[in-house]
């Protein structure tokens, strides 16, 4: 039975109103070769080099079209679309001819793309609840609170996860920390930039975790 908490979402971001929400407790990442070996179980006619095909094809197809304006649909799966933001390693194009007014309605900068959003199939929701309970594993709701801990005490919280679990996310390093997400988000970007951490990222959005360095496929 699959185990969640529950957490007080802060105030800061709850403009002053109690938010409760449900977490869910992760405790592996299933990675490329696992997740392979997984599809293989459930489709015995294929070969691991066919669906290493399928999986390379999909990936092909995304990268030719969806930085065109085009979305990938996957009926049973969900919609993959793109998400911009603006480049901060690039210099604006006033600042690159000379023009120092730093007004954000005409600081204008070179747009990338930031991430993939994804928006599951209803079916698949359905389907997952269908083979799914859930259990509370605390009885208290957690309410993070403004760390007492130095940033190299965090960092080493934040390896020693790592090192039991093989990766960290958002929530198990805020609730190590004692950390609002947003307050734990940020500390981690820190990290994460420096390149001496020994860690670095995997995922995006949702799906984003925390690794050692050394790790990194």
């Amino acid at each position: 039975m699959t185990k969640y908490t529950l957490q007080e979402l802060p105030g800061g971001m709850s403009e002053g109103k109690k938010i409760v929400f449900p977490k869910m407790q992760t405790y592996t990442l299933h990675d490329y070769e696992t997740v392979i070996k997984h599809m293989c179980d459930y489709a015995g006619g294929l070969s691991e080099g066919s669906i290493r095909a399928v999986f390379d094809a999909l990936m092909s197809v995304m990268e030719r079209w969806m930085p065109m304006g085009h979305n990938i649909k996957i009926d049973g799966l969900g919609v993959f679309s793109l998400s911009l933001g603006f480049d901060e390693s690039f210099p604006s194009e006033k600042a690159a001819s000379g023009n120092t007014d730093e007004n954000p309605k005409t600081k204008y900068r070179h747009v990338c793309i930031r991430g993939i959003n994804f928006k599951p199939d209803q079916k698949l929701l359905q389907a997952m609840n269908n083979h799914t309970s859930f259990e509370r594993s605390e009885a208290d709701v957690q309410v993070p609170q403004k760390t007492r801990l130095s940033l190299n005490e965090r960092l080493e919280k934040a390896k020693a996860i790592i090192e039991e679990n093989g990766f960290m996310t958002l929530y198990d390093y805020a609730n190590a920390t004692s950390q609002s997400r947003s307050a734990a988000s940020k500390d981690l970007r820190q990290i994460v930039a420096d390149p001496n951490s020994g860690i670095t990222t995997r995922g995006s959005h949702s799906h984003k975790v925390w690794i050692a360095k050394n790790d990194r496929v």
